[in-house]
């Protein structure tokens, strides 16, 4: 059996087509888990009438310590052998589910199965994630050197890999699911396949979205990345770093070599502080 887990707070925009989606896939041998935060829109509602139509559905409603909470409740929840997490503006292409449950028969437990990922922000599509190198040593190099899973909605796992690598950090309210990868990609059997299965949509008002827009969410995951980075061999690390620094230093000059009047202002400001440095050295030093 393969189990969706759907956390959600006041999602009644987006709920009803999320239950729709996985109803659409038309796989036999499924389970819906809704892990609802005590929601005071008409979440709940909406979910007791589909459940009360399909039998697949299963629901909890009580209020929770945030979304890794809400996943880990359906984790606990979860009869099936294989997982997916997906959140309740997301969606999958079709039939994915029929095809990931068939290639998990010949897969070892536990297994790590990774696909492709749409990404679509207010403006319309904005470009597919595709994750082919899936090593702890590759994530850490940033998304701009090679690109980790961005989203659930492409990647499911067995559910026993909660068993070794842990369950999801309560503490972490955002950026959860790359702190999982990090830790699963260093105990899962991983199998990546060029087929597009998600689709991430940065929903205007979202969580998500708020987070994107005030630049926290980048943030997030360079902290995470220098956690883990630090949990490598030496020589690994040392390369990590090095590439990661380095790339970054060269993002940063192309970005002023497009805007040259950003970097006027900072270069001045940097001077300035400078030369106060040096002035208040040398009256203390006078004074002496």
């Amino acid at each position: 059996m393969l189990s969706v887990i759907t956390p959600v707070y006041n999602g009644e925009r987006f709920i009803e087509a999320c239950m729709q989606v996985v109803i659409d896939q038309q796989c036999p041998d499924i389970e819906h888990i809704i892990v609802d935060g005590g929601s005071k829109d008409k979440t709940v509602d909406i979910v007791k009438r589909y459940a009360g139509q399909y039998a697949h559905i299963r629901w909890l409603s009580e209020k929770d310590q945030g979304q890794s909470d809400a996943m880990n409740k359906g984790i606990a929840m979860a009869k099936g052998e294989v997982l997916a997490i997906l959140n309740v503006d997301d969606h999958y292409e079709p039939n994915v589910l029929n095809r990931v449950s068939e290639l998990f028969k010949a897969l070892p437990e536990p297994s790590l199965l990774v696909g492709n990922c749409n990404i679509w922000d207010p403006n319309g599509f904005y470009g597919v994630n595709q994750p082919s190198k899936l090593k702890l040593v590759d994530l850490l190099l940033g998304r701009r050197i090679n690109q980790y899973p961005v989203n659930p909605s492409a990647y499911f796992y067995h559910t026993s890999l909660h068993q070794t690598a842990g369950l999801y950090d309560v503490s972490e309210h955002y950026a959860m699911d790359h702190d999982f990868l990090f830790r699963a990609v260093q105990i899962a059997n991983i199998k990546y396949v060029n087929e597009t299965w998600g689709n991430f949509c940065v929903s205007p008002g979202t969580k998500t979205a708020r987070d994107h827009s005030s630049g926290e969410g980048p943030r997030r995951v360079q902290r995470l990345i220098r956690k883990y980075r630090k949990q490598l061999p030496w020589h690994q690390r040392l390369a990590v770093t090095a590439i990661y620094e380095l790339d970054r230093t060269l993002e940063r000059v192309r970005y002023f070599c497009k805007r040259p009047e950003e970097i006027i202002p900072k270069v001045q400001a940097k001077v300035a502080q400078s030369r106060l440095r040096v002035t208040a050295r040398v009256l203390a030093e006078r004074r002496f």
